[in-house]
């Protein structure tokens, strides 16, 4: 279990300029998570508009799946980012979750750095096949709507995702130097009843002490 938080030595050497550009990097993913949630909510609205005017009016929305698939491309992506930064991606920690000090740190960085190649060539991919489209302007077969702007979200949501790692490798390198350091915007791994408190926290408010009260 992870969350995005501090935990450790306090650290005399906080990096304020690294906190600051994480912190505005924050505000763009949260508007992009925000993105994607408000693409899944109109999705299921007008899913049910779709099977209620089948249903009553034998009328369905025209193009109902063209905007469907282009709709996907930005709950795919958009929030990928954004989970990246409170730990939310599935991960596998019986091997890492035993190691301490700097062994730990320095394996983490070398698996954040293997994941930020790998969203390099992706974004890499993306915008040529963005950049494709555009060219020569593909559309949906439907209805007829270019499928440019679903193209688009990938590389600019595969980049944000690609900033944050960068962000992540710095964080872990300075933990990699010196172990006794506070964590800063790195996720690190919780025990059971440190990840519980944590989801009462996040549910109550963030100033909810142990026994619940704020």
């Amino acid at each position: 279990m992870i969350a995005t938080g501090s935990k450790g030595a306090p650290d005399p050497d906080r990096p304020e300029t690294y906190i600051k550009f994480s912190g505005a990097l924050g505000h763009v993913e949260n508007a992009f998570n925000m993105m994607a949630a408000v693409s899944i909510l109109a999705l299921m609205l007008l899913a049910v508009v779709q099977i209620l005017g089948r249903l009553f009016f034998n009328t369905p929305i025209p193009g109902f799946i063209d905007i469907t698939e282009q709709v996907m491309a930005i709950f795919a992506f958009a929030g990928v980012a954004y989970c990246q930064r409170v730990g939310g991606h599935i991960r596998m920690e019986i091997v890492i979750g035993a190691l301490k000090g700097r062994v730990f740190w320095l394996s983490e960085m070398i698996g954040v750095i293997i994941i930020a190649s790998v969203v390099a060539l992706l974004v890499w991919g993306s915008w040529y096949h963005f950049q494709r489209s555009w060219t020569f302007g593909d559309s949906t077969m439907d209805i007829g709507l270019p499928t440019w702007p679903s193209k688009l979200i990938v590389p600019v949501a595969l980049s944000l995702l690609l900033m944050r790692l960068l962000l992540q490798i710095y964080g872990y390198a300075r933990l990699v130097a010196n172990p006794d350091r506070e964590p800063v915007d790195v996720p690190v791994v919780q025990d059971a009843s440190e990840h519980a408190q944590h989801e009462i926290e996040e549910t109550m408010g963030s100033d909810t002490n142990a026994g619940g009260r704020k």
